[in-house]
């Protein structure tokens, strides 16, 4: 037996995310189905994550266990033969049969994109959430500070959320910016359901100044205590690198 792992970047505004769903096409469906017409045999794949409907990615990690025997490559340029444009296997490796692409993450690396116009912009619609208002980026930036570290993250999740625990570490909070696109990248050991749109969606009510900087804290220390976190749009959101 041998054990691949992949990296996979993808289009996810076509998709009910990465799990398979009752409701629609997943990404996992669609790769499954593309190693299947590669090998001729059903092979289960398995994740570092799950991403929600309309996400991003740039690099998802997953691997699978196979019998067959298949140039490294194969993997990579023989399954995207079979895989629709929106999908694409980036990367293929042997690995040892003890890593799993869940279990022996470490962290991941999510970038939250906003597109800082009154005026839409259609080659950016699909990976960012617009926001017509000028947002404070100073004041996010401090806000966002209070995030880093272990905290229990319970206001910063959704309902049907099944995580046994909700604290979690966020290693980092860093921005970027270019032009009118501001880029939030959330780096962290794991995250819950929706975690990181809400905490992306709190950091632009603190920069539109409708809710106070210290709110984040609040939130933190005392989950119900302040408003709920808003929750920013799917689209804009991409995984970018789960780290092992």
């Amino acid at each position: 037996m041998k054990r691949i792992k992949l990296t996979v970047a993808y289009d996810g505004s076509d998709y009910v995310g990465w799990q398979y769903q009752p409701n629609g096409i997943s990404v996992q469906q669609r790769l499954e189905q593309a190693i299947e017409r590669l090998t001729g045999q059903i092979h289960a794949v398995y994740s570092s994550g799950r991403t929600d409907a309309g996400v991003h990615a740039r690099g998802m990690v997953c691997h699978v266990t196979t019998e067959k025997t298949l140039p490294v490559s194969a993997w990579c340029e023989g399954v995207n033969r079979f895989l629709p444009e929106t999908i694409a296997v980036r990367r293929a490796e042997r690995v040892d049969e003890s890593f799993h692409a869940r279990f022996s993450a470490r962290g991941k690396v999510y970038r939250y994109t906003i597109l800082r116009d009154a005026i839409r912009s259609p080659l950016d619609r699909l990976t960012s959430w617009q926001v017509k208002f000028p947002l404070d980026v100073v004041r996010m930036k401090s806000a966002g500070e209070h995030f880093v570290g272990q905290h229990d993250f319970a206001s910063f999740r959704t309902s049907g959320c099944a995580a046994e625990t909700t604290v979690r570490e966020v290693f980092s909070v860093t921005f970027s910016e270019n032009s009118s696109l501001l880029c939030i990248d959330i780096c962290g050991s794991g995250f819950l359901k929706n975690m990181v749109r809400m905490m992306v969606g709190t950091l632009v009510e603190i920069g539109r100044g409708k809710r106070p900087g210290n709110d984040i804290r609040q939130l933190l220390s005392a989950p119900g205590s302040a408003a709920p976190a808003l929750t920013a749009p799917a689209h804009g959101l991409c995984l970018m690198e789960v780290l092992y």
